[in-house]
């Protein structure tokens, strides 16, 4: 019997303790396993990085919601991307991504990959011409899609560029962060690999840490796993059972969280302080369409660029009372950002720099109309 996403969010690789009956399986807060003999592994455990139960549940239940062959946690979101790289890539490859993603991970490939022999190339991802063109450029091992992308919100169709990926011999790599999986399913879609960071809305309270990828097919998660096992940057016990803890209430947080970033972005649009709201959930939004058809609903990220610039933009992100100023998203509180000088610092001066006229809203699921008044105080204060 096929179960629901929730469903499977609460149950999956999540097994009452067989021992007292718990029905929250315990964390395995341990280093190192008892063998039976030499070489005798109690249920394959010999040392906590190579395997450890708690984490397993977790990998388990990540697989599921992902429609994965396999998955793989790791310490951080930015490790796990690592692990996934070097599984796929070797000096004298070729990763093209998107021109608007994530700055940690442009960061990640432009000053730590390309020093190593690997070429770097960014394209505009909504145009599977100009994508076309760049994988057939010159020899092409990762197309690397966000979706949303980080922070303007581009809608990449997956489904189009997995085949125009895969005709040039690449490995498709959909970053699901903003969306999450319950949300949009790139595997389904034809993407090879998911990354996360689950300290996002797969975690959800701003209390983990971490990270994960999912991947289609036996050979690549062979090739990850030993990364992930040869490196060793996983997840400790207690970050994944956390992580557990914030998929089982996934799907209704992230339902909330789409309603108010809508009712939030619908009220930011026309207001005279905003040029531009960047919402897919709007149909102004040049990515409607699509993310209607590949996306469950639109999700708790939106952001807005100031009318009156970067002055405007700066005092309306510390303006704000219940959005509150710090990095991160995701989490069931609402947070407030400027990447120009936070999240995307490290990408100023590249095609990724990000006009410093916009604010990113991560919309928590507090009620609606305490966050639609906290938003409008703030812009009321830009006048006064």
């Amino acid at each position: 019997m096929t179960h629901g996403f929730s469903t499977r969010a609460i149950h999956a690789g999540q097994e009452f303790d067989p021992t007292t009956g718990a029905v929250v399986p315990p964390i395995y807060q341990s280093s190192t396993f008892v063998q039976d003999g030499i070489g005798g592994f109690r249920g394959g455990y010999e040392y906590a990085r190579s395997a450890n139960p708690t984490r397993d549940s977790l990998q388990t239940l990540l697989a599921d919601l992902e429609g994965g062959a396999a998955a793989f946690s790791f310490a951080s979101g930015l490790s796990a991307e690592d692990a996934l790289l070097r599984s796929v890539l070797a000096p004298g490859t070729r990763i093209v991504m998107g021109n608007d993603v994530y700055g940690g991970t442009h960061r990640l490939v432009n000053r730590v990959w390309v020093p190593w022999g690997v070429t770097l190339d960014t394209v505009e991802m909504s145009d599977l011409d100009a994508v076309r063109a760049a994988v057939q450029a010159a020899p092409t091992a990762v197309l690397w899609v966000e979706t949303p992308s980080n922070p303007l919100m581009k809608i990449s169709d997956i489904a189009a560029l997995a085949e125009i990926g895969h005709a040039a011999g690449a490995v498709v790599v959909v970053d699901n962060t903003f969306a999450s999986p319950y949300l949009q399913q790139p595997l389904a879609l034809g993407a090879d690999a998911v990354v996360h960071s689950t300290t996002k809305y797969i975690g959800g309270h701003s209390d983990v840490v971490g990270g994960a990828v999912v991947v289609r097919d036996d050979e690549l998660a062979a090739k990850v796993g030993f990364i992930q096992f040869g490196v060793g940057a996983v997840s400790a016990p207690m970050e994944a059972w956390l992580t557990v803890r914030g998929i089982k209430t996934l799907g209704v947080r992230v339902d909330r969280h789409s309603s108010n970033a809508l009712a939030i972005a619908h009220a930011l649009e026309g207001h005279p302080a905003v040029e531009r709201v960047y919402y897919p959930g709007l149909e102004s939004h040049p990515g409607h369409e699509l993310a209607a058809r590949q996306m469950r609903a639109f999700g708790g990220m939106l952001s807005v660029q100031l009318t009156a610039g970067a002055a405007a933009a700066r005092r309306f992100a510390e303006s704000t009372e219940l959005f509150q100023l710090a990095e991160s998203l995701g989490g069931v509180e609402s947070l407030i950002g400027y990447p120009s000088e936070m999240t995307h610092a490290s990408v100023r001066g590249t095609e990724l720099e990000v006009p410093d006229s916009i604010v990113r809203l991560s919309v928590g699921i507090e009620d609606v109309d305490d966050l639609l008044g906290d938003v409008t105080q703030a812009l009321s204060r830009l006048d006064a």
